[in-house]
């Protein structure tokens, strides 16, 4: 069997990397370095070069005549955005099932890795892991297929249920009163064990010796989690509330197109579906271009907030 030639490094090498520069650091750990290669062409090629296709926001952007040759209108289209009859609402419907999502999608996955942290059986718990991370595996179209079914007014489960208790039937999905709802529980079924993946990695690393010397001091079951488990789980919760802010207007297209009705329209119609009414069935390229750089940069603020925010309040942010 071959082995494993490790590269040993002295510990007055590792205490003195900071005084060398980056390029001495680069020659001594260059095997590490040529390892982010295929990481940053990803990032570089599909990331940052699109970029420059932000300048079509600027512009009156026509495809036979290309970035270099479409008429300069500088604000125009950011203007037009906001003066834009649909566009309130829209950000108004996309602010409000984001907020619906953190409030409730955010604290489940961390409830559901305490109760799996509980279970003392290790069968029984990669059992209950494995079934909670499948929907993740399953594309929105066969979620939202089978989420419609289930709520069908004829033939599903629930409306069976409520017929037999002498009460009308409710097509959830197109009633723009549970919409919103229909929504947030479906995303909360799809992302709730693999958002819980994170949060599993974070307590294994939790020193056994803390949870002995809680259950010496008397603690119970839920003393033990509030005073080790929670601490322990408090900068990895910081740093994704961080991340989660800046997804606050950013919404996911594939669930709310496969759920969106005609009359849903009020309260379901976000910034993607309007992105894509606009930018692919209406070819106002521009227009559209403006809308996502202005849900970017707005998404930015809100990350820098966050951050600033979690630095000022504990000891936990991204930077």
């Amino acid at each position: 069997m071959a082995r494993i030639r490790t590269k040993k490094v002295a510990p007055q090498t590792i205490g003195n990397s900071k005084k060398r520069g980056f390029f001495q650091n680069m020659r001594l750990y260059k095997e590490y370095y040529i390892m982010l290669i295929p990481g940053l062409l990803f990032f570089l090629i599909f990331c940052y070069g699109p970029m420059y296709g932000l300048v079509i926001a600027f512009q009156e952007y026509y495809p036979l005549k290309g970035i270099s040759g479409s008429k300069w209108v500088g604000f125009q289209h950011f203007a037009d955005l906001f003066s834009n009859p649909f566009f309130l609402s829209v950000l108004k419907n996309t602010i409000i099932i984001s907020l619906y999502k953190l409030l409730i999608c955010f604290p489940a996955p961390i409830i559901l890795c305490l109760a799996l942290n509980e279970i003392k059986s290790m069968k029984f718990k990669k059992v209950a892991q494995s079934i909670s991370y499948l929907p993740h595996f399953v594309s929105w179209v066969v979620v939202s297929g089978i989420i419609i079914e289930f709520l069908s007014p004829s033939r599903g489960p629930i409306n069976i249920l409520l017929q037999n208790l002498g009460l009308e039937p409710i097509f959830f999905v197109a009633d723009s009163r549970y919409f919103r709802g229909v929504l947030v529980l479906s995303d909360l079924w799809k992302t709730i064990g693999w958002g819980s993946i994170v949060y599993l990695a974070a307590v294994t690393a939790v020193d056994p010796a803390l949870y002995e010397a809680a259950e010496m001091d008397g603690a119970g079951r839920i003393q033990k989690i509030i005073h080790v488990t929670l601490p322990a789980l408090l900068p990895i919760i910081t740093v994704m509330l961080i991340m989660q802010s800046g997804k606050i207007l950013n919404d996911s297209f594939e669930q709310v197109y496969n759920f969106l009705t005609p009359t849903t329209y009020s309260v379901g119609d976000v910034i993607s579906t309007f992105v894509y009414r606009m930018g692919i069935q209406k070819m106002q390229y521009s227009f559209t271009t403006a809308v996502d750089l202005f849900k970017n940069i707005i998404s930015f603020a809100l990350v820098m907030l966050t951050n600033y925010v979690a630095r000022k309040t504990n000891d936990y942010a991204l930077w």
